[in-house]
């Protein structure tokens, strides 16, 4: 049994104001010197990005969909092993779950599996005696998401205030927050959402204060605390990389040279789950991070090289420039070394990025496009690759602006199965390129297969 003080911040839609309040939530209570996790539910990548700022600590996904209900709540106590707090940001409205598949993967869903008490942010900046339906709803809807609380975001003026709390007094609901209409503290976004920590440097620093404050001057810290601690004690195992690594593993181990694997990083490569650089080096990879916007070579020995997600179209010129890095690459990939490339990666390795060149390691060209492509996906991989044998089953999430045109001779990645059938992705060789973005927790023999590949 473990006992971890939690708290699910949820909100009764998008744009209430969670990202605002969890991380100010986290960052407050890290400055009192409590050491918090941060947890996003579902696959974004970016607010946790700003929960590692928050917190000193890497954010963590809990995704029911990706890693399957049964891994969320030890992925949960991996990630906040020694915390005297955890906060999990939810995502969307509280009980939107996965398209078509009722509560899965919804905050709600993640909630229950955590036996986590929940706060809702509500916007109220044009309700009044209407919120205490609204939170009436919420909170009689499941009776297994146990909702411990209000915050109430946007808050014009006192008297506002005070009708509010008035229409919630018979709720049963209490109120643990108010916080005021603020100029400021909003995060910028663009066409995938809020711009990432790595790009934002110093701004981003004074975004998180700016949230701290806002949400320790407003909020009943005190309360808080005290709703969390009263979670009840998780059962279950935790998870764990090496044990993971070594339940995947193919072969009968045993000591070996440790391959050197550069991973993807800098402001146009953000998107990545801690979790499988967790897995490469437990797998047995030495592990080494490149930034390709800044380094001009892959660092010395490298033996594979993993690219994740992330903004290549707004770095196109600056990767394109950086000639030397992308020759190198190619050259890599040329060589038979296992290289593998998720969405942002995809479109670095291709030919070329909006008429700029890329890698050229695909016989393919990216181009920015205006139609979002978002979703969960069931895919079967239809060759054997660095990544999968042929015929394994591995869940996924795309999330892209952009299309791909192939050219001849190289083999599709993935049968996609949901939410329609269709092939996609690359694989020549030892790469593997796809749009599909991929959680190793629940397939560790990704990460053990690329390793031993490394190993040749």
């Amino acid at each position: 049994m473990v006992n971890i003080p939690r708290l699910v911040v949820a909100a009764p839609s998008s744009g209430s104001g969670k990202t605002t309040v969890a991380t100010g939530l986290m960052a407050a209570f890290a400055a009192r010197g409590l050491a918090v996790s941060g947890h996003k539910v579902g696959p974004d990548y970016i607010d946790p990005g700003f929960h590692t700022l928050a917190t000193g600590r890497p954010g963590r996904n809990l995704d029911a969909y990706m890693c399957g209900p049964e891994l969320v709540a030890p992925l949960f106590t991996h990630g906040a092993r020694g915390c005297g707090l955890a906060v999990v940001e939810g995502v969307m409205g509280l009980y939107d779950g996965a398209s078509g598949l009722g509560e899965l993967a919804s905050t709600a869903h993640v909630a229950k599996l955590l036996r986590a008490p929940v706060v809702l942010v509500v916007d109220a900046s044009s309700q009044s005696r209407s919120v205490a339906a609204l939170v009436h709803g919420f909170a009689s809807w499941d009776a297994e998401v146990r909702i411990g609380g209000v915050i109430l975001n946007k808050v014009g003026s006192d008297r506002h205030e005070a009708l509010l709390r008035e229409a919630l007094e018979e709720s049963g609901v209490p109120v643990l927050g108010v916080l005021r209409r603020v100029e400021g503290v909003a995060v910028p976004s663009r066409h995938l959402g809020l711009v990432p920590v790595a790009e934002r440097g110093a701004e981003a620093v004074a975004a998180v204060a700016a949230m701290a404050g806002q949400v320790a001057a407003g909020c009943d810290l005190e309360g808080l605390l005290a709703l969390a601690r009263s979670a009840p004690a998780l059962s279950g195992g935790e998870w764990s990389a090496d044990g993971a690594a070594r339940g995947a593993a193919e072969g009968p181990g045993g000591v070996e040279v440790k391959p050197l694997v550069a991973v993807a990083g800098g402001a146009a490569f953000t998107f990545s789950y801690a979790e499988n650089t967790e897995l490469l080096a437990a797998a047995g990879a030495d592990v080494v991070t490149f930034d390709p916007l800044r380094h001009e070579a892959l660092p010395p020995g490298t033996r594979g090289v993993v690219i994740g997600g992330g903004f290549p179209e707004v770095y196109a010129p600056e990767l394109s420039a950086n000639e030397a890095l992308r020759k190198a690459v190619a050259e890599l990939a040329l060589s038979g070394a296992p290289v593998a490339a998720e969405c942002a990666g995809l479109l670095y390795l291709a030919r070329s990025l909006d008429g700029l060149p890329m890698c050229g390691v695909l016989d393919a060209d990216a181009r920015m496009t205006k139609r979002l492509t978002l979703g969960y996906r069931d895919a079967v991989a239809l060759t054997d690759n660095v990544l999968a044998p042929a015929g394994a089953r591995m869940r996924g999430h795309e999330f892209h602006r952009t299309v791909i045109e192939p050219g001849a001779g190289d083999e599709p990645a993935w049968g996609m199965h949901r939410p329609e059938r269709r092939v996609e992705g690359f694989v020549r060789g030892n790469v593997h390129a796809s749009y599909l973005h991929t959680h190793w927790a629940a397939s560790p023999g990704a990460a053990t297969r690329f390793v031993e590949r490394c190993r040749g």
